[in-house]
């Protein structure tokens, strides 16, 4: 096994690491030259279908600005059993109102048991309007720290 091997998580690793639900941070593509728009969301994770779903906020008075077919990163990380972990996802977000998704997200997002409520929003939660958006990811890249152990 490679040194880099050794700081990578393997597809179970990296699903149990996801778990069903948490946070992270989004970045989403913006136009050339400018820096990518990211944003603290909680989300859910499909590990049979490896898709991350995402509660977010819209609207025009928001700065994300259109939401589909919109290139993203997602980063989590954490600790667990004593060894830091980061997973992100590169991909597209396709938004789960569209017909063509709609059965197989309703049945992903039954898998991933419920997405956390964050509030980040400087006014009630009753009063920010939300879709559901899911990442079906092109990329992961995973890392965990090198155990110390000889």
């Amino acid at each position: 096994m490679s040194d880099i091997d050794t700081v990578r998580m393997d597809d179970d690793e990296r699903d149990e690491f996801l778990g069903r639900s948490g946070t992270g941070v989004i970045s989403l593509a913006t136009p050339e030259g400018e820096p990518p728009h990211s944003v603290p969301v909680s989300y859910g994770y499909d590990p049979v279908e490896s898709v991350l779903y995402f509660r977010l906020s819209v609207g025009p008075d928001r700065a994300k600005g259109d939401l589909d077919d919109r290139a993203a990163t997602f980063v989590t990380y954490g600790e667990r059993d004593g060894r830091w972990r980061s997973v992100a996802a590169s991909g597209r977000l396709v938004s789960t109102t569209d017909e063509s998704v709609s059965a197989e997200t309703i049945e992903g997002l039954e898998r991933t048991g419920r997405i956390p409520i964050v509030d980040v929003f400087g006014e009630p939660t009753s009063e920010v309007a939300f879709a559901f958006y899911r990442l079906d990811p092109e990329r992961f890249t995973t890392r965990i720290e090198r155990s110390m152990e000889p």
